[in-house]
């Protein structure tokens, strides 16, 4: 039996799973870029590859392995109460481990690809990369179950005056951070079952070497303090 080998890694404004967009390009405006292994010569796997707006990156759900795979799972989309078979969901516990997105093309570089709309966790072994075929990859009459419709963005965000002036530094710095603030937690990155819920519990999600501490109530999301952390 063949070994899969990554052919490259991607890096991501997402160094922690917790929060991360689902469904990539469908929600995320989170570019990425994917650094080519030694041994892949890259003018010649990728030649052509420009000539593509949108990308598929198959990628290996590398943090998951040690935690094993169920039979069956609970989708978000479900409120994370109702199980499903796991190949009837894009759960990331997975018998062997593999996702696939669907991502914008920026550019070709000299040892790597730049892309938009990811939702993997930084470092994410990339197994392959396809172009995407409109007229094949694009079935918009398919019946899809439970998410047959795009999830909406349920939460209203807010910022403390601490907050707001950390944000003004932080974003020149990192020109993206604020959409992919409001990306993230306008979508509630809560556990499903408590979206819909108030709760006094303090979250954080961490973009870049950011961390971005929240609470939730009445479909409010409020951002209390942001602050840098040494980089993993």
């Amino acid at each position: 039996m063949n070994i899969l080998e990554p052919v490259g890694h991607i890096i991501t404004p997402f160094s922690q799973k917790f929060g991360i967009p689902r469904q990539g390009a469908g929600l995320s405006i989170a570019k990425g870029e994917v650094k080519f292994s030694t041994n892949i010569k890259v003018a010649e796997a990728c030649e052509g590859l420009e000539q593509f707006s949108h990308l598929w990156l198959v990628f290996q759900f590398h943090e998951n392995a040690e935690k094993g795979w169920s039979s069956k799972v609970r989708p978000p989309r479900l409120g994370g109460n109702d199980k499903l078979g796991v190949f009837a969901t894009r759960s990331s516990f997975r018998p062997n481990g593999i996702g696939m997105s669907v991502v914008k093309l920026i550019s070709v570089n000299k040892n790597s690809i730049s892309v938009e709309g990811v939702d993997m966790l930084s470092g994410t072994p990339i197994l392959d990369i396809k172009p995407y075929i409109a007229y094949a990859d694009s079935l918009p009459d398919a019946q899809c179950s439970y998410a047959q419709e795009s999830p909406s963005l349920p939460l209203k965000l807010i910022y403390s005056t601490q907050a707001d002036a950390q944000l003004q530094i932080f974003v020149q710095q990192y020109s993206d951070l604020a959409s992919l603030i409001e990306l993230c937690l306008c979508s509630d990155p809560r556990p499903a079952y408590k979206k819909h819920k108030n709760d006094e519990k303090q979250y954080h999600i961490r973009l870049y070497d950011i961390d971005i501490h929240f609470t939730v109530e009445q479909n409010q999301v409020t951002v209390h303090v942001l602050e840098k952390v040494n980089p993993l």
